[in-house]
């Protein structure tokens, strides 16, 4: 892995793929790429590690962190484990388990995402990406109507195909001019660490509806916590808020926010690029299925990215499927969504999903 500038392209591609981006969305892409035999770059913008939102891993990721080759890391990496959260969403607190089948319960990550996405880089770098931090891109390069790589501060990089992992709103939609679709309005999120002792919530996680919004409150660590809070659409944000159960801990960092709104890059590949996790699809964090997604629509998209290039199917019936298979996910989560919101006294929008 190197920090900062890299070897400029010459005008021959630098690699068959290009990654931007080094969370959980662009490393899986990178290394079901890598392990499928392609040449992958992949370029981080920050300078790791870095604090991000989304350390909630749902069960589901764990055949997929062993198919990366990372699983045994991110055990190893004494994360807190979980078998389920409380809910109070409009009716009586209770305890919602993951499930369980003939080895014991199923078991949640509550994986500080600084680390989390540390080990993933660290992975692929190991197992044969070409990773630069620091670096980020500048300008889409287009050649006979395809994406053939991007502009840097430290030069230009060539790949046979761009894959965008940049997070909300994506590079590449915004330089393509793609647009985006929306499912609900703007939804203001704040979220923040701190540290101390809460009791109440060593035990398991929590998700709390009030008539004003909802709140995930977590452990992630021995005297660490992390809360996120939505407010429902037209309410001022107050800037020192803090959950009731976290009155009297210390912010570790200064708070932060985005906006979580539902919503989708109008077009999710085309040729010579993909667009992947955030970048490609948001939803706010109340669907729990945030980094899931991230991982899986990065393997996917290596997955049409590596067919094509042994030509077992065209680029463009490989992107089609990726774009039925994200059109597909984001309309059954969006259905799941505005089904728990309408039971709250205030959803502003309908459930009618993605066309």
């Amino acid at each position: 892995m190197s920090d900062g500038a890299g070897a400029a392209g010459n005008g021959a591609d630098d690699a068959d793929v290009l990654v931007l981006g080094g969370g959980p969305a662009g490393c899986a892409a990178a290394l079901t790429a890598v392990q499928r035999g392609l040449r992958v770059t992949l370029l981080e913008a920050e300078h790791l590690p870095r604090d991000r939102p989304g350390e909630t891993l749902h069960p589901g990721v764990e055949p997929l962190l062993r198919e990366l080759g990372v699983a045994e890391a991110v055990a190893a990496a004494g994360f807190e484990r979980h078998e389920g959260h409380w809910v109070a969403w409009g009716d009586t607190p209770r305890f919602v388990a993951f499930g369980a089948d003939d080895s014991g319960p199923w078991r949640g990550l509550q994986a500080r995402r600084a680390e989390f996405d540390a080990l993933l880089v660290a992975r692929a770098s190991a197992a044969g990406v070409q990773v630069h931090t620091g670096r980020r891109a500048r300008a889409v390069l287009v050649d006979g109507g395809r994406v053939a790589g991007v502009g840097t501060d430290d030069g230009d990089v060539h790949a046979r195909t761009v894959v965008d992992a940049t997070g909300a709103p994506g590079f590449l939609p915004r330089r393509l001019g793609l647009g985006q679709v929306r499912f609900s309005p703007p939804l203001v999120a704040r979220y923040g660490y701190l540290q101390g002792r809460c009791a109440v919530r060593d035990e398991a996680p929590s998700l709390v509806a009030d008539a004003d919004g909802w709140t995930w409150t977590a452990r992630t660590g021995p005297g660490l916590y992390t809360w996120t809070r939505v407010w429902r659409p037209g309410l001022r944000v107050p800037h020192d808020w803090l959950p009731g159960e976290f009155q009297g801990l210390r912010r570790r960092v200064p708070d932060r926010g985005a906006d979580v709104g539902w919503r989708s890059a109008s077009r999710a590949a085309g040729p010579g690029w993909y667009v992947v996790g955030d970048a490609a699809a948001v939803l706010d964090p109340a669907s729990s299925h945030g980094v899931l997604r991230a991982l899986m629509s990065g393997m996917l998209a290596a997955h049409a990215i590596s067919r094509t290039a042994v030509g077992a199917v065209t680029e463009e019936r490989a992107a089609a499927a990726y774009r039925s298979w994200l059109r597909d996910w984001l309309g059954h989560d969006v259905q799941a969504l505005g089904e728990l919101y309408a039971r709250l006294p205030w959803p502003p929008w309908s459930a009618a999903g993605p066309g």
